[in-house]
């Protein structure tokens, strides 16, 4: 970090932020040009971004609906097939794994090449793969596996993409915001998905499941090929630079009007490596931890159809499927509202920097010091309530085992779901915005990373689950795994203490990060 005098000279004689810088021109005519400061992050409106951001999640929808959807027909699928509910329960393992690794490819490519035409890809890819499983015959087993397989490739990745969306228009004062709306069609997928494939694999079959979704994406692909602009800062700069025809929506109905045909195009990067990412301790550290809030997730949201039906034998599958709109509701009232509190947490914390700069008495730092990206402690801003959330989430979860250990009313549980999904999306949101906070160039990179490290996790703890409640009951298995919480919930102060160090080490390397 520079030395304060020196930093207080810089912004003495350089345009403030906001204002025009002039030079002389040889007939002694004053030639005011904006500087780079003055320039806002994005030309699109915030009504823009908001569109742009429901284009994302819409698209975002298709990652856990097509892994939720086909549940209920799984048994249905299993006697067509003449197959072992084990068996097929295979293809749901197959798609976990690549869910978690595709976005790896997916990510670094939108990084690279832009966000438009991989989101094209990629639900194409899904669009096809459905069109497959709805043909696919049942003397093929072998197919179905693959289909499958094809099928996590292509929607996984579009949570990744839509998280690169918001990091290349979004400042951090209204990341979280953009975050908690984005989130919302993700969050819908396993709050509907067991609902509509139920129905449909009762009243049409297990085929129409696939049918459905092909219809689904083929509407999502025209809308974003019709309407989603290249957002891709490094393609687009601020969206001013017009891309190539390939990076262009049919239908230009944002940015019109504010585009610079003279803009230079910024340079192209090197390709960048997405695993290199795991060697940055702060990023290692909140990747571990969100992936551990996320597997136990995992393990209430998998027991929830089998822990019910046998606590409360009274159920019939339609009810124990809308048992799943508790922790689906709280999951999606998160969404909104954990959004904006980050946006206030951050708008807050940063006007009491500025006070505090402006009480010092000795005026060594400007305000503007303090406040500018490299100097904020952005990890304290976006943490600040997340050690509240952790303890609530670590009470209910243990509250929430032994509430079906002791058979209670089956209101108990539901509310404590309710509780438990919105402090799960909570902590998640504020993690993940944090995460693109630390590395905007390569949002998409740094969201399949976190991806493929609680999708790894989540998918040993459902191996697992099963086995644990069986051996010491559903009471005592979520004590210990809210125990494992409490635990690793110093990460969160961890995060604080080394982030501002990594950053700064970052930083040196490479300005441009």
């Amino acid at each position: 970090m520079a030395h304060a005098g020196q930093i207080h000279h810089n912004l003495v004689t350089s345009p403030k932020i906001g204002q025009v810088a002039t030079h002389e021109t040889p007939e002694g005519q004053k030639d005011e040009q904006v500087t780079e400061k003055s320039r806002p992050y994005s030309i699109y409106t915030r009504r823009e971004k908001w569109f742009i951001v429901v284009m994302a999640s819409l698209a975002a929808l298709f990652s856990p609906l097509t892994a939720n959807v086909y549940f209920p027909a799984i048994p249905t699928i299993a006697s067509a097939f003449h197959k072992s509910i084990e068996s097929i329960n295979l293809s749901v393992t197959v798609y976990m794994v690549l869910q978690g690794v595709s976005p790896m490819f997916w990510g670094t490519m939108a990084d690279r090449i832009g966000r438009r035409p991989i989101f094209l890809a990629c639900i194409i890819v899904l669009c096809l793969s459905c069109i497959g499983l709805a043909f696919v015959p049942t003397s093929a087993y072998w197919l179905l596996m693959l289909l499958r397989c094809i099928q996590a490739a292509g929607s996984a990745s579009t949570v990744a993409l839509g998280a690169g969306v918001i990091g290349d228009i979004a400042t951090p004062a209204e990341r979280g915001g953009f975050f908690g709306l984005f989130t919302l069609g993700p969050q819908a997928g396993p709050t509907v998905g067991p609902i509509i494939g139920g129905v449909l694999a009762d009243t049409l079959g297990w085929r129409s499941i696939f049918w459905f979704l092909c219809i689904m994406t083929a509407v999502c692909f025209a809308f974003m090929l019709a309407f989603l602009p290249e957002t891709l800062r490094r393609l687009v700069g601020d969206g001013s630079v017009i891309p190539s025809p390939l990076y262009r929506p049919l239908v230009p109905l944002v940015g019109k009007g504010r585009v610079d045909r003279d803009a230079p195009k910024p340079p192209k990067p090197p390709l960048n490596n997405p695993l290199r990412l795991f060697f940055y301790l702060d990023v290692l550290n909140l990747l571990i931890f969100n992936a551990i809030i996320y597997a136990v997730f995992y393990a209430v949201n998998t027991t929830i159809s089998t822990l019910f039906a046998i606590k409360y034998p009274f159920l019939n599958e339609i009810d124990i499927g809308l048992c799943f709109l508790a922790i689906g509701g709280g999951m999606i009232s998160s969404t909104v509202f954990s959004g904006k509190m980050l946006d206030a947490d951050y708008q807050r914390f940063k006007t009491r920097l500025a006070k505090k700069a402006e009480g010092d008495p000795e005026k060594n730092i400007r305000t503007e010091d303090v406040t500018k990206e490299e100097n904020f402690p952005i990890e304290r801003a976006r943490l600040r309530t997340v050690p509240i959330f952790t303890g609530i989430f670590i009470l209910t979860c243990a509250g929430y085992g032994w509430s079906l250990q002791r058979e209670v009313n089956i209101a108990i549980p539901l509310i404590l779901q309710i509780i438990f999904g919105y402090t799960v999306v909570a902590m998640m949101n504020a993690v993940q915005t944090l995460l693109i906070d630390l590395l905007p160039s390569q949002s998409s990179s740094i969201t399949a990373c976190n991806n493929l490290v609680r999708c790894s996790l989540g998918a040993l703890m459902v191996s697992v689950i099963d086995l644990i409640v069986n051996a010491i009951g559903p009471g005592w298995t979520y004590v210990l795994l809210a125990g494992v919480c409490l635990a690793c919930s110093p990460m969160i102060w961890l995060a604080i203490w080394i982030g501002p160090h990594c950053r700064a080490k970052r930083r040196a390397r490479n300005p441009a990060v």
